[in-house]
């Protein structure tokens, strides 16, 4: 499921096909699908998708998109990455314990797109401010120069068809990673979608 380790023993983790069954790097995509262009991922639209864009409250950046398909959500974000090694390892090692300190539970499994995460995710619940929990799975996928992050819930996170459903829509995404230079773990830049018809 993983590529070559280099020397220095950081691997990218990505399915073996992930050239040809995605997540795909803009320069693998089919240039004639109609996808949505939100600058640093393209998505391709299908039937019952909707899109959310999640915006940073003080900068008015777009951080996030977020897909609501089969039941279940998928958010999703595109970070600049090294050419030679991978973001998800050390990646799940930070999700781990953050959903740790928060008194929440999380293991690691391997699943179709790899190694991912299921956490049991404490929330406020209600107004009457009791404690729930939320299950999400984390997945992840090291590109070329790029990692594209993607968190689940709802049906995908214990349905078996929904789960296939937004795995499909996660590998259909396209990252454009673009030629300028950027750091590590810097999210690649996201817009709004240019109006339909407007390209």
């Amino acid at each position: 499921m993983t590529d070559a380790t280099p020397a220095d023993g950081v691997r990218k983790d990505a399915p073996e096909d992930r050239a040809v069954a995605g997540p795909f790097d803009e320069s693998e995509a089919n240039p004639v699908r109609p996808y949505i262009d939100l600058g640093g991922i393209k998505i391709l639209p299908r039937e019952g998708l909707n899109l959310r864009l999640e915006v940073e409250e003080q900068t008015k950046r777009i951080v996030a998109v977020g897909l609501d398909y089969a039941g279940s959500t998928l958010q999703v974000q595109p970070f600049a990455a090294p050419r030679t090694v991978g973001l998800w390892a050390e990646t799940r090692e930070q999700i781990r314990s953050q959903i740790r300190q928060q008194g929440g539970r999380v293991e690691e499994r391997e699943g179709p797109l790899g190694p991912e995460l299921l956490a049991e995710v404490p929330v406020v619940a209600g107004a009457d401010g009791g404690a729930g929990k939320r299950l999400a799975r984390f997945v992840g996928v090291d590109g070329p120069r790029w990692f594209l992050r993607g968190v689940i819930g709802g049906a995908a996170t214990s349905d078996v068809e929904a789960a296939a459903a937004v795995e499909d829509l996660f590998r259909s995404i396209v990252v454009v990673r673009g030629g300028s230079p950027m750091p590590p773990r810097d999210l690649i830049p996201l817009r709004m979608p240019a109006t339909p018809g407007t390209a």
